[in-house]
């Protein structure tokens, strides 16, 4: 049974990236793609954007004079706001399904609308989804969105920090091995991503992945001993909600009867709105060992972050 019910109102595509979308009367969902003929579908997690039109008529009242589609949005649907659904509620469209995959969006360049207005509301109050069951959708179609399971497999994200890594100087062991681990304990893999020990870098990165892709736990690799380049726990406790030492400091306690070098960890382990932050060091063997200590007990702390609100800050029905 649905939650939520709306229609749309308008759907938009455009053939070529950099080119602004226009209004169609029908279209058709293609499973792992998006929309037929859009430039934006493809084998990724953003396969089709949406947005309420609640927003765009309030952001029209400003004197803003956008038309279907100026946003980059593929549909815009009336009586829900999208912007408040879950990460992973599931959307039906006829007989089409999407689950949405991400809220919001980071504005690389700002847009004419932007420029025009000071101000763009697809960055704050826009969607994104996965097509995962494919059919015709048509203007005027009921949307029906449903909550996602409590009991859903668990959200991980993992994060390489390497200078030579990101420069391809060498091969990341570290992060396919966290990969490995968790997909055995059950979790699916949202993202992975390489980069170099940069702040600014690993910040982004980790608001993005909280605040957007909503996982339940992030892990990082590297960056966590006395070089002046590791700046991984500090950067971490900077985009904290709340700290959650107990995870870092078992995983410090444990690595005790293994080597003392484990008194040269400065990893840290923090919460970010309903996402477990968690650093490891950055070798294979240190993070098998790693994950090994944390993986169960992390189980309950995940479910009580779903359990008291669901996934970003929306009251569970």
């Amino acid at each position: 049974m649905s939650d939520i019910t709306g229609r749309i109102r308008a759907i938009c595509i455009s053939e070529k990236r950099g080119t602004v979308k226009h209004e169609v009367p029908s279209a058709i969902l293609v499973k792992d793609h998006g929309i037929e003929g859009d430039s934006h579908a493809g084998k990724w997690h953003r396969q089709v954007s949406l947005l309420s039109g609640s927003k765009v008529d309030a952001f029209n009242e400003k004197g803003a004079g956008v038309s279907n589609g100026d946003f980059g949005e593929n549909l815009i649907i009336d009586d829900i706001d999208v912007r408040e659904l879950p990460v992973g509620s599931v959307i039906k469209i006829g007989n089409a399904v999407l689950r949405l995959t991400q809220r919001g969006k980071e504005c690389h360049s700002h847009c004419q609308i932007y420029k025009r207005m000071g101000e763009c509301i697809m960055p704050t109050e826009g969607v994104f989804a996965e097509v995962i069951e494919g059919g015709e959708i048509k203007k005027g179609y009921t949307v029906e969105a449903e909550y996602p399971d409590i009991n859903r497999p668990f959200q991980a994200a993992v994060i390489t920090l390497s200078d030579k890594a990101s420069k391809g100087e060498r091969e990341d062991s570290a992060g396919p091995k966290a990969v490995e681990i968790l997909k055995g304990h059950g979790y699916e893999i949202t993202e992975t991503v390489l980069i170099p020990d940069d702040k600014e870098k690993l910040k982004s990165e980790l608001i993005r992945l909280s605040d957007g892709r909503c996982a339940d736990l992030i892990i990082t690799s590297g960056g966590t001993g006395f070089s002046l380049r590791d700046i991984t726990p500090e950067v971490t406790l900077e985009v904290a909600d709340r700290n959650a030492p107990g995870i870092a400091e078992y995983m410090r306690l444990k690595s005790f009867e293994i080597t003392d070098r484990a008194m040269l960890s400065r990893a840290a382990s923090v919460i970010r709105g309903q996402t477990i932050i968690v650093n490891l060091p950055g070798s294979p063997g240190a993070v098998e060992e790693c994950l090994g200590f944390i993986l169960k007990p992390l189980e309950h702390g995940i479910r009580i972050l779903r359990g008291s609100v669901t996934e970003c800050a929306k009251p569970s029905p």
